[in-house]
């Protein structure tokens, strides 16, 4: 098993950076660097460097439905041969995925070139972005961005591009120089359990997952031919859950810390417990299945330091474990 770490942003960006402004920061004031501004790109075919690159994930988010300075809403985007998968797309997440671009040199994360959405259930701080990254510069897309999900996708697609029909009209008939009309269209598909999407040697399996009363929605395995990645999504411990991340090289996993969670009400420590996973709980399932390495994102504190999650789970498990900050990458 490959060992995986994370992915430092080019030397070339940190030298460029620390010219023009003090390199003593803390982790968060990194998001204020000033990187690449107002470029437009186009962008018709990856190059060779980017279809002979390893597989990488960057983290776009790692938040929750509660307001946060320092963590976009969920999203996180696998790079493979030169083209971004995105796995949910919270709040910010397409902001970050163009910081992304400039810090990691990834060409695939400019948002117009952002081929592919993959929801794993219809809560909106899941996907407050999804209208974010189809009309963004929707006009220099050299292809129509797709996506896939839970039914009812359709719906919120048809009523997104409803919402946003005076847009297309505006820039389609004045003198602005649209060169491909209705690119800003999102070719949605409805998914059920089961292998959703192929690409040479890419595959990507929908699983179902048990997130309370949110039926269907699904986590996802991600194999490609270096890297098995598991995305687990909103969801409690479930049989098909663990069958699901079993030899996985990386899994991303959302947590709730248990002591943060004994500071809430009553009913939402049933809510939660029926609907995600505590860190113990992720810790015994972890010490089942041995992760290459376990990322914990979209985690719920409740007022506690973010680290109590890692000594929560490490009361459960000893094998690796990251508490994933937006932006990073593997």
């Amino acid at each position: 098993m490959r060992k995986l770490r994370r992915i430092p942003p080019p030397v070339f960006l940190v030298l460029a950076v620390c010219g023009v402004a003090s390199c003593a920061m803390s982790d968060h004031d990194e998001m204020l660097l000033p990187i690449e501004s107002g470029v437009v790109e186009m962008r018709t075919e990856p190059t060779r460097a980017e279809l002979d690159a390893e597989t990488q994930i960057v983290v776009l988010g790692t938040g929750t439905p509660i307001p946060d300075a320092y963590r976009a809403g969920p999203s996180i985007a696998v790079i493979h041969k030169g083209e971004a998968y995105l796995f949910d797309v919270g709040a910010g997440a397409v902001r970050n995925a163009t910081h992304a671009r400039y810090k990691y040199d990834m060409p695939s994360l400019y948002p117009t070139a952002i081929c592919c959405v993959f929801l794993t259930h219809l809560h909106s701080d899941h996907m407050l972005d999804y209208s974010e990254l189809a009309y963004t510069m929707w006009w220099r897309r050299s292809t129509m961005l797709r996506a896939w999900g839970p039914a009812g996708l359709q719906e919120i697609t048809d009523s997104m591009h409803a919402m946003m029909a005076p847009d297309g009209r505006i820039r389609s008939s004045g003198t602005q120089p649209v060169l491909i009309d209705g690119r800003y269209r999102v070719d949605a598909t409805e998914i059920k359990a089961g292998v959703v999407f192929e690409k040479n040697d890419l595959r990507i399996e929908a699983f179902p997952v048990d997130h309370g009363d949110i039926k269907p929605a699904f986590g996802y395995r991600i194999t490609t031919d270096d890297r098995t990645i598991v995305i687990s999504g909103d969801t409690a411990i479930s049989a098909t859950l663990e069958d699901m991340a079993a030899g996985a090289d990386i899994l991303f996993h959302e947590v709730i810390s248990d002591s943060g969670l004994m500071r809430t009400s009553e009913a939402f420590q049933a809510y939660h417990q029926r609907s995600h996973t505590t860190a113990t709980e992720l810790g015994k399932l972890a010490s089942r299945i041995r992760p290459g390495l376990m990322v914990l994102y979209h985690g719920l504190y409740y007022g506690l330091p973010e680290s109590i999650v890692i000594d929560e789970v490490r009361q459960e498990y000893d094998g690796p474990v990251v508490l994933a900050n937006d932006l990073d990458a593997f």
